[in-house]
């Protein structure tokens, strides 16, 4: 078997040199707002016609849903089940890089590991058309923005927000990267039912890792065993990951890392944005079936 291992990202080879002496840090492609120096239209171009296979394993999230939860998780799955796997340095999200990136992310040996935060309709077509198993990650959308809050104002490649009053009406306007959370939540909710998709949520993961784990596990057809889905549990609790960041994520760990914590979005909200993200819900997801999944009311009322 492979050894324990995870990914992470490498910024100084996926950086995107700025062409001009412009200071945004965002750039709208097809009206979606992304980082300019992760992201560029020619990599989007490339992504059209990038060649997937069935055998790839996609990780979708909207950012601050657990990206990098899941990543850690399923390479330590796929390692455990391939002895020959060998993951990248790098954490391959599909539309960080340039073009080169995407020759290099389709040159490289199975089993591929991509994670992105695309919308659905986004997502290169071929993905669907070869049944590639995808698993999706969403988490409550109150703890999401107010991660996501920290995360525009630690992290160098996103712009500083003057406060969390003007960043809760970015999201709810869905005028931050990768446009809106319900937006979202309403494409993968259409999706639910198809078998080479597994949505799980941050929140059923916290409350009980080994068997979201295993539900993973099972999904992808990892022959593992209990001993061995519930090591892997051990090592992918917050606190394990962030105690090991420094090793696995280096300078991005404190930008990555931060509380993990259901519930967080009360030391932020005030009453009257609680409702204004209550009535939100209500109109785009409580009558459907991953607004259900949500548990809105168990994670989201004060």
């Amino acid at each position: 078997m492979a050894e324990e291992t995870t990914g992470f990202i490498k910024l100084d080879k996926l950086l995107i040199p700025l062409k001009d002496n412009k200071n945004e840090l965002m750039f709208s492609y097809k009206g979606v707002l992304y980082p300019r120096r992760l992201c560029c239209a020619e990599t989007f171009e490339a992504l059209e016609t990038m060649k997937v296979r069935k055998d790839d394993v996609l990780i979708a999230a909207y950012p601050k849903c657990g990206t990098n939860w899941a990543v850690h998780i399923l390479n330590n799955l796929v390692a455990a089940s391939y002895k020959d796997y060998l993951p990248g340095k790098t954490l391959q999200v599909l539309e960080f890089g340039t073009p080169e990136t995407v020759k290099e992310m389709e040159d490289q040996p199975p089993p591929r590991v991509f994670t992105t935060h695309l919308h659905y309709n986004n997502i290169p077509k071929s993905v669907f058309e070869n049944k590639v198993k995808i698993l999706v990650i969403f988490r409550n959308p109150k703890d999401t923005a107010v991660s996501y809050y920290h995360f525009y104002n630690k992290n160098p490649l996103l712009p500083n927000v003057s406060s969390w009053d003007e960043f809760f009406q970015m999201f709810m306007n869905g005028e931050v990267g990768w446009r809106s959370y319900f937006e979202h939540a309403l494409a993968w909710d259409k999706h639910m039912d198809e078998e080479n998709i597994l949505i799980l949520t941050y929140e059923e993961l916290k409350e009980n890792l080994y068997e979201g784990i295993k539900l993973i596990a099972d999904f992808y057809a990892f022959p593992l065993s209990e001993e061995k889905i519930k090591a892997i549990a051990d090592k992918a609790t917050f606190q394990e990951m962030n105690d090991n960041s420094p090793q696995t994520h280096g300078a991005l760990g404190p930008i990555i890392f931060r509380k993990g914590e259901v519930g967080d979005w009360k030391t932020l909200f005030t009453e009257a944005q609680s409702q204004e993200m209550d009535a939100k819900f209500e109109e785009c997801l409580a009558a459907t079936k991953l607004g259900r999944k949500l548990q809105y009311d168990k994670y989201c009322k004060f």
